[in-house]
């Protein structure tokens, strides 16, 4: 009788029973950088299940740079533009948008062509339609799409935008114009758990795609320091972004803005821009750097200190020539007053130790 049983075919296992190989790889490529950016060459232990990388593999991988968008401006990830409202957003955003869908130089700085979707959910058709008008005249572009409803993060915003990627595989930046209209509606919604949440949640999906996802959000009435700061709401939304932009003008009213820039991926700086009325565009002005500004920092700080120094020897150096121009008037009078030697021989020792001590002064600086 024959036996119909199943057997199992024996195989090597995984683990310490597997031969293992003694030849160690030491280089690692990722390239599939467009959709695999933030993927970690990493395994898998089947111990604790935590993905680990060591120091060395860490070392002999190559991992691709981010792909940027405007070249020390912005990169693929997700950033936050902040500025008070009329402030001008709106104007740069359809220009920073217009300039990539061309790919057009924004200013000084290389853009890299691509399709842009602007959801522009506080406007609608007609005004874009007058807006861009004014800003670009009849020179348009079929890579900048334009859309003025879309569904929250929670209700399937990730959705939407990935079908869009699927019809345009070349997308480079996607705007959304403004946060509070993609975010959950909650009683916790101003709270840093959630502010957190649904910044990781935007760029999970833009880390996954190797995109931009530029959000567009508004400032604090109330001023700070740090002008970061001023971003309305908590830590959670600059804490979870890859970068930031602020807007902001001394008066409403006012052509020119100041622009500060911080991220990971590009050099902290400040722009500053002046608002051509005419054209409606945003002109550029010149930059600043963080390096620039510590460069200058301690010339500065050398100079006042050198100027106080200098200050004080010549304040002291004064009222020390005037004591002794009172002492040559006044010694014949001292000579007649004590009538004696012994006195005025004390007093002619006195002055010489000061005298000494002023010139021992003067040397050490």
């Amino acid at each position: 009788m024959t036996d119909n049983r199943k057997t199992t075919v024996p195989g090597a296992s995984v683990g310490a029973d597997a031969v293992q190989s003694s030849d160690k790889i030491t280089t690692n490529i990722i390239t599939n950088s467009d959709k695999q950016i933030n993927l970690q060459a990493a395994k898998k232990s089947n111990n604790f299940g935590l993905n680990t990388v060591s120091m060395t593999e860490l070392y002999d991988t190559v991992y691709p740079p981010r792909r940027p968008i405007v070249n020390d401006l912005l990169y693929s990830g997700t950033y936050l533009f902040v500025g008070a409202p009329k402030v001008g957003k709106s104007f740069f955003m359809g220009q920073l948008a217009y300039h990539v869908a061309m790919g057009l130089p924004l200013w000084e700085y290389e853009v890299h062509q691509g399709t842009v979707l602007y959801l522009a959910l506080e406007d609608d058709y007609a005004r874009l339609q007058r807006r861009l008008s004014r800003m670009f005249g009849v020179e348009e572009t079929s890579n900048l799409y334009f859309a003025t409803q879309a569904k929250s993060v929670s209700e399937g915003l990730d959705q939407q935008l990935e079908g869009f990627i699927r019809e345009h595989p070349d997308v480079r930046l996607i705007i959304i114009d403004t946060l509070q209209k993609v975010r959950e509606i909650g009683g916790d919604r101003y709270s840093y758990a959630s502010d957190y949440e649904i910044v990781t949640k935007l760029k999970t999906f833009s880390d996954r795609y190797g995109i931009c996802l530029l959000v567009v959000h508004h400032t604090r009435k109330m001023e700070a320091e740090d002008s970061f700061d001023m971003i309305s709401g908590t830590n959670g939304l600059l804490g979870a972004a890859d970068g930031a932009f602020i807007m902001q003008k001394k008066r409403r009213t006012d052509n020119t803005a100041l622009l500060d820039i911080v991220g990971r991926d590009q050099p902290d700086q400040e722009l500053t821009l002046e608002f051509d009325r005419e054209r409606c565009v945003w002109e550029f002005q010149g930059a600043e750097t963080e390096l620039s500004r510590a460069s200058t920092l301690p010339r500065a700080s050398r100079f006042s200190t050198s100027s106080s120094v200098m200050s004080c020897r010549m304040s002291l150096s004064t009222s020390f020539n005037s004591f002794l121009f009172s002492f040559i008037t006044v010694t014949p009078l001292l000579w007649m007053f004590l009538g004696g030697k012994r006195e005025f021989i004390s007093i002619s020792f006195c002055m010489f130790w000061v005298s000494l001590l002023h010139n021992s002064y003067q040397a050490t600086f």
